[in-house]
Protein backbone atom coordinates (compact mmCIF):
# COMPACT_ATOMS: atom_id res chain seq x y z
CA UNK A 1 0.00 0.00 0.00
CA UNK A 2 1.08 3.74 -0.70
CA UNK A 3 0.86 6.29 1.34
CA UNK A 4 1.18 9.99 0.74
CA UNK A 5 0.86 12.13 3.81
CA UNK A 6 -0.34 15.69 3.08
CA UNK A 7 1.56 18.31 5.12
CA UNK A 8 4.94 17.70 6.75
CA UNK A 9 4.71 19.33 10.19
CA UNK A 10 4.73 18.01 13.87
CA UNK A 11 1.49 15.85 13.06
CA UNK A 12 2.10 14.77 9.36
CA UNK A 13 5.51 13.66 10.55
CA UNK A 14 4.04 11.51 13.62
CA UNK A 15 1.59 10.24 10.63
CA UNK A 16 5.09 9.22 9.31
CA UNK A 17 6.36 7.18 12.16
CA UNK A 18 2.51 5.39 12.85
CA UNK A 19 2.99 4.32 9.39
CA UNK A 20 6.44 2.83 9.83
CA UNK A 21 5.66 1.31 13.22
CA UNK A 22 3.24 -0.66 11.35
CA UNK A 23 5.35 -1.80 9.37
CA UNK A 24 5.00 -0.20 5.91
CA UNK A 25 7.24 1.52 3.55
CA UNK A 26 5.54 3.15 0.97
CA UNK A 27 5.46 6.12 2.27
CA UNK A 28 5.99 9.89 -0.02
CA UNK A 29 5.12 13.54 1.51
CA UNK A 30 3.89 16.31 0.11
CA UNK A 31 4.53 19.85 2.15
CA UNK A 32 4.89 23.61 0.00
CA UNK A 33 8.05 24.53 2.53
CA UNK A 34 11.00 22.78 1.15
CA UNK A 35 12.96 22.83 4.45
CA UNK A 36 10.41 20.34 6.24
CA UNK A 37 10.43 18.41 3.15
CA UNK A 38 13.85 18.05 3.77
CA UNK A 39 13.72 17.54 7.44
CA UNK A 40 10.84 14.71 6.69
CA UNK A 41 13.47 12.98 3.76
CA UNK A 42 16.39 13.44 5.99
CA UNK A 43 14.69 11.75 9.15
CA UNK A 44 12.42 9.39 8.06
CA UNK A 45 13.88 8.26 4.65
CA UNK A 46 10.96 9.16 2.68
CA UNK A 47 10.33 10.60 -0.60
CA UNK A 48 9.01 13.48 -1.01
CA UNK A 49 7.12 16.34 -3.42
CA UNK A 50 6.59 19.75 -3.37
CA UNK A 51 4.28 20.11 -5.49
CA UNK A 52 0.97 18.21 -5.04
CA UNK A 53 -0.01 17.46 -8.47
CA UNK A 54 3.40 15.33 -9.24
CA UNK A 55 3.37 13.51 -5.99
CA UNK A 56 -0.05 12.08 -6.65
CA UNK A 57 0.74 11.23 -10.51
CA UNK A 58 4.04 9.68 -9.80
CA UNK A 59 3.54 8.09 -6.23
CA UNK A 60 0.23 6.84 -6.98
CA UNK A 61 -1.15 6.93 -3.60
CA UNK A 62 -4.03 4.78 -2.54
CA UNK A 63 -4.48 6.87 0.45
CA UNK A 64 -3.77 10.12 1.66
CA UNK A 65 -2.84 10.96 4.82
CA UNK A 66 -4.31 14.85 5.16
CA UNK A 67 -2.39 16.36 8.19
CA UNK A 68 -2.46 19.64 6.69
CA UNK A 69 -4.08 22.76 8.89
CA UNK A 70 -7.75 22.39 9.35
CA UNK A 71 -8.52 25.19 6.39
CA UNK A 72 -6.89 23.25 3.87
CA UNK A 73 -8.12 19.90 5.01
CA UNK A 74 -11.46 19.64 2.24
CA UNK A 75 -9.62 20.92 -0.52
CA UNK A 76 -7.29 17.64 -0.67
CA UNK A 77 -10.02 15.93 0.13
CA UNK A 78 -12.36 16.45 -2.55
CA UNK A 79 -9.51 16.13 -4.90
CA UNK A 80 -8.88 12.64 -3.93
CA UNK A 81 -12.80 11.81 -3.91
CA UNK A 82 -12.67 12.34 -7.33
CA UNK A 83 -9.24 10.73 -8.22
CA UNK A 84 -10.68 7.68 -6.28
CA UNK A 85 -8.16 7.71 -3.52
CA UNK A 86 -9.09 7.25 0.06
CA UNK A 87 -8.42 9.75 2.51
CA UNK A 88 -7.66 9.97 6.68
CA UNK A 89 -8.53 13.41 7.42
CA UNK A 90 -6.97 14.88 10.84
CA UNK A 91 -9.32 16.29 13.06
CA UNK A 92 -11.46 19.04 10.95
CA UNK A 93 -13.08 22.65 12.55
CA UNK A 94 -13.95 24.32 9.74
CA UNK A 95 -15.99 24.03 6.50
CA UNK A 96 -18.99 22.10 7.31
CA UNK A 97 -20.88 22.73 4.16
CA UNK A 98 -17.17 21.48 2.03
CA UNK A 99 -17.62 18.36 4.64
CA UNK A 100 -21.37 17.59 3.70
CA UNK A 101 -20.73 18.33 -0.01
CA UNK A 102 -17.44 15.55 0.26
CA UNK A 103 -19.58 13.16 2.65
CA UNK A 104 -22.65 13.40 -0.23
CA UNK A 105 -19.82 12.62 -2.68
CA UNK A 106 -18.57 9.48 -1.30
CA UNK A 107 -21.36 7.76 0.66
CA UNK A 108 -22.87 5.55 -1.91
CA UNK A 109 -19.08 4.31 -3.05
CA UNK A 110 -16.77 2.29 -1.45
CA UNK A 111 -13.80 5.15 -0.83
CA UNK A 112 -12.84 5.25 2.60
CA UNK A 113 -12.94 9.21 3.49
CA UNK A 114 -12.30 8.59 8.06
CA UNK A 115 -11.94 11.94 9.86
CA UNK A 116 -9.45 11.72 12.99
CA UNK A 117 -11.59 10.60 16.10
CA UNK A 118 -7.61 10.20 17.82
CA UNK A 119 -9.45 10.31 21.30
CA UNK A 120 -11.33 7.19 21.00
CA UNK A 121 -8.19 5.26 21.43
CA UNK A 122 -6.97 6.96 24.46
CA UNK A 123 -6.78 4.79 27.15
CA UNK A 124 -8.96 7.53 29.39
CA UNK A 125 -11.88 7.16 27.27
CA UNK A 126 -11.35 3.25 26.54
CA UNK A 127 -11.89 2.82 30.05
CA UNK A 128 -14.36 5.21 30.80
CA UNK A 129 -16.71 3.58 28.75
CA UNK A 130 -15.94 0.23 29.99
CA UNK A 131 -17.02 1.34 33.47
CA UNK A 132 -19.99 3.22 32.27
CA UNK A 133 -21.21 0.51 29.77
CA UNK A 134 -20.95 -2.20 32.71
CA UNK A 135 -22.70 -0.09 35.02
CA UNK A 136 -20.17 0.02 37.03
CA UNK A 137 -21.15 3.46 39.20
CA UNK A 138 -24.81 3.06 38.15
CA UNK A 139 -27.03 5.63 35.60
CA UNK A 140 -24.47 8.76 35.02
CA UNK A 141 -26.32 11.39 35.98
CA UNK A 142 -23.77 14.50 35.45
CA UNK A 143 -20.01 15.47 34.63
CA UNK A 144 -17.24 17.57 34.90
CA UNK A 145 -14.41 17.65 32.06
CA UNK A 146 -11.86 20.16 32.41
CA UNK A 147 -8.63 19.71 29.81
CA UNK A 148 -6.16 22.60 28.69
CA UNK A 149 -2.59 23.11 27.72
CA UNK A 150 -0.31 26.63 27.33
CA UNK A 151 -1.03 27.57 23.58
CA UNK A 152 2.33 28.30 23.39
CA UNK A 153 3.53 25.44 24.43
CA UNK A 154 2.16 23.24 21.22
CA UNK A 155 5.21 23.98 19.02
CA UNK A 156 7.39 25.88 21.44
CA UNK A 157 9.77 25.65 18.33
CA UNK A 158 8.23 28.13 15.92
CA UNK A 159 6.39 31.33 16.66
CA UNK A 160 2.47 30.97 17.23
CA UNK A 161 1.42 33.32 14.50
CA UNK A 162 3.00 30.88 12.09
CA UNK A 163 0.79 27.90 13.08
CA UNK A 164 -3.16 27.78 12.68
CA UNK A 165 -3.87 27.81 15.92
CA UNK A 166 -3.67 31.63 16.29
CA UNK A 167 -6.35 32.50 13.68
CA UNK A 168 -9.82 32.84 14.51
CA UNK A 169 -11.60 30.25 13.01
CA UNK A 170 -8.89 27.31 13.40
CA UNK A 171 -7.65 28.73 16.87
CA UNK A 172 -6.65 26.57 19.39
CA UNK A 173 -9.28 26.47 21.86
CA UNK A 174 -12.08 25.98 19.33
CA UNK A 175 -10.17 23.48 17.61
CA UNK A 176 -10.30 21.66 20.38
CA UNK A 177 -14.02 21.40 21.88
CA UNK A 178 -14.99 18.95 18.70
CA UNK A 179 -11.34 17.15 19.13
CA UNK A 180 -13.09 16.35 22.73
CA UNK A 181 -16.42 16.01 21.90
CA UNK A 182 -16.09 13.20 19.59
CA UNK A 183 -15.48 10.78 22.31
CA UNK A 184 -17.37 12.11 24.47
CA UNK A 185 -20.56 11.98 22.48
CA UNK A 186 -19.40 8.70 20.74
CA UNK A 187 -19.81 7.51 24.81
CA UNK A 188 -22.96 9.73 26.33
CA UNK A 189 -24.75 10.00 22.91
CA UNK A 190 -25.18 13.75 20.76
CA UNK A 191 -26.53 16.54 23.67
CA UNK A 192 -28.26 19.21 23.94
CA UNK A 193 -26.61 22.59 24.32
CA UNK A 194 -27.77 24.35 27.16
CA UNK A 195 -25.10 27.66 27.54
CA UNK A 196 -21.43 28.11 26.01
CA UNK A 197 -18.89 30.76 27.67
CA UNK A 198 -16.10 31.51 25.27
CA UNK A 199 -13.52 34.19 25.76
CA UNK A 200 -10.17 35.48 25.61
CA UNK A 201 -8.50 35.30 28.86
CA UNK A 202 -5.30 35.44 28.47
CA UNK A 203 -2.24 37.83 27.09
CA UNK A 204 -1.12 34.89 24.26
CA UNK A 205 -0.52 37.14 20.66
CA UNK A 206 -3.41 35.48 18.99
CA UNK A 207 -6.93 36.96 17.96
CA UNK A 208 -8.74 33.91 19.31
CA UNK A 209 -10.62 32.94 22.11
CA UNK A 210 -8.94 30.58 24.71
CA UNK A 211 -11.75 29.35 26.87
CA UNK A 212 -14.66 27.78 26.45
CA UNK A 213 -16.82 26.60 29.31
CA UNK A 214 -20.18 24.35 27.90
CA UNK A 215 -23.10 23.45 29.48
CA UNK A 216 -24.73 20.49 27.83
CA UNK A 217 -28.07 18.20 28.23
CA UNK A 218 -27.26 14.42 27.28
CA UNK A 219 -30.11 11.87 26.50
CA UNK A 220 -31.75 10.32 29.74
CA UNK A 221 -30.67 13.86 31.29
CA UNK A 222 -27.22 13.68 32.47
CA UNK A 223 -25.82 17.08 32.61
CA UNK A 224 -22.01 17.94 31.60
CA UNK A 225 -20.10 21.01 32.30
CA UNK A 226 -17.02 21.02 29.68
CA UNK A 227 -14.26 23.32 29.85
CA UNK A 228 -11.32 23.56 27.04
CA UNK A 229 -8.56 26.48 27.65
CA UNK A 230 -5.47 26.45 26.21
CA UNK A 231 -4.48 28.28 29.33
CA UNK A 232 -2.73 25.62 31.96
CA UNK A 233 0.92 25.64 32.23
CA UNK A 234 3.68 24.69 33.42
CA UNK A 235 1.54 21.27 32.82
CA UNK A 236 -1.13 20.10 30.79
CA UNK A 237 -4.12 19.61 32.94
CA UNK A 238 -6.89 17.08 31.43
CA UNK A 239 -9.78 15.81 34.77
CA UNK A 240 -12.70 14.31 34.76
CA UNK A 241 -15.17 13.59 37.30
CA UNK A 242 -18.60 11.76 36.84
CA UNK A 243 -21.18 11.46 38.94
CA UNK A 244 -23.50 8.23 38.96
CA UNK A 245 -26.43 6.66 40.80
CA UNK A 246 -24.70 4.44 42.57
CA UNK A 247 -21.02 5.28 42.53
CA UNK A 248 -18.14 8.35 41.31
CA UNK A 249 -15.63 8.08 38.95
CA UNK A 250 -12.61 10.39 39.02
CA UNK A 251 -9.66 10.98 36.36
CA UNK A 252 -6.28 13.10 37.45
CA UNK A 253 -3.44 13.09 34.62
CA UNK A 254 -1.68 13.80 37.63
CA UNK A 255 -2.03 10.78 38.71
CA UNK A 256 -2.32 9.10 34.85
CA UNK A 257 -5.39 6.77 37.11
CA UNK A 258 -9.22 6.09 36.49
CA UNK A 259 -10.80 5.54 39.74
CA UNK A 260 -14.26 4.56 40.74
CA UNK A 261 -16.03 3.57 44.07
CA UNK A 262 -19.67 1.89 44.08
CA UNK A 263 -21.88 1.78 47.04
CA UNK A 264 -20.81 -0.79 49.25
CA UNK A 265 -17.45 -0.55 48.17
CA UNK A 266 -15.14 0.01 51.04
CA UNK A 267 -12.63 1.56 49.00
CA UNK A 268 -11.88 3.00 45.56
CA UNK A 269 -11.14 0.68 42.39
CA UNK A 270 -7.85 1.95 40.94
CA UNK A 271 -6.99 1.77 37.17
CA UNK A 272 -3.57 3.16 36.74
CA UNK A 273 -2.83 3.88 32.98
CA UNK A 274 -0.06 2.43 30.95
CA UNK A 275 1.48 6.05 29.92
CA UNK A 276 3.03 5.15 26.52
CA UNK A 277 6.05 6.10 23.89
CA UNK A 278 6.66 9.74 23.59
CA UNK A 279 8.47 11.35 21.12
CA UNK A 280 11.20 13.80 21.73
CA UNK A 281 9.34 17.08 21.57
CA UNK A 282 5.98 15.93 21.61
CA UNK A 283 3.78 15.19 24.64
CA UNK A 284 0.81 12.85 23.77
CA UNK A 285 2.34 9.08 23.71
CA UNK A 286 2.58 7.37 20.15
CA UNK A 287 0.47 4.25 20.28
CA UNK A 288 -3.35 5.98 20.33
CA UNK A 289 -2.53 7.27 16.83
CA UNK A 290 -0.77 4.10 15.41
CA UNK A 291 -3.89 2.52 16.52
CA UNK A 292 -6.34 4.64 14.89
CA UNK A 293 -4.05 5.03 11.89
CA UNK A 294 -4.05 0.71 11.40
CA UNK A 295 -7.35 1.05 11.93
CA UNK A 296 -8.07 3.20 8.94
CA UNK A 297 -5.88 0.79 7.17
CA UNK A 298 -8.12 -1.69 7.62
CA UNK A 299 -10.86 -0.18 5.89
CA UNK A 300 -9.27 0.48 2.97
CA UNK A 301 -8.17 -2.90 2.86
CA UNK A 302 -11.87 -4.58 3.54
CA UNK A 303 -13.44 -1.54 1.50
CA UNK A 304 -15.90 -0.96 4.81
CA UNK A 305 -16.21 2.48 6.15
CA UNK A 306 -17.70 0.99 9.21
CA UNK A 307 -14.42 -0.59 10.21
CA UNK A 308 -13.27 2.65 11.16
CA UNK A 309 -15.32 4.50 14.78
CA UNK A 310 -16.14 7.76 13.23
CA UNK A 311 -17.29 9.16 9.86
CA UNK A 312 -18.14 12.03 8.41
CA UNK A 313 -21.63 12.48 9.03
CA UNK A 314 -20.37 12.47 12.92
CA UNK A 315 -17.96 14.97 12.32
CA UNK A 316 -20.43 17.53 10.41
CA UNK A 317 -23.18 16.89 14.00
CA UNK A 318 -19.93 17.64 16.36
CA UNK A 319 -19.36 21.00 14.13
CA UNK A 320 -22.83 22.02 13.89
CA UNK A 321 -22.81 21.66 18.27
CA UNK A 322 -19.78 23.62 18.14
CA UNK A 323 -21.76 26.35 15.85
CA UNK A 324 -24.91 26.49 18.21
CA UNK A 325 -22.62 26.51 21.48
CA UNK A 326 -20.91 29.73 20.13
CA UNK A 327 -24.03 31.37 19.28
CA UNK A 328 -25.44 30.62 22.47
CA UNK A 329 -22.05 32.30 23.66
CA UNK A 330 -22.52 35.46 21.54
CA UNK A 331 -26.46 35.88 22.93
CA UNK A 332 -24.47 36.36 26.47
CA UNK A 333 -22.16 39.71 24.91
Amino acid sequence: MRFLIIGLGSMGKRRVRNLKALGYESIAGFDLRRERCEEASAKYGIKVYDSYAQAVEDFKPIALIISTGPKFHMDYALDAAKKGINCFIEASVVDIERIVELDNATSAGDLIMAPSCTMKYHPVPIKVKDIIENGKIGKPLSFNYITGQYLPDWHPWEDIKDFYVSEPETGGCREIVPFELTWINAIFGMPQPLACVKAKLSSIDADIDDFYHCILRYPEGMIANITIEVLSRPRATRALYICGSEGRLIYSANENCVKYIRVGDEDWSMDYLIEGTVETGYINPEEPYIAEISEFIQAVKSKKADAFPNTLTSDISTLKLLTTLESLSEKLK
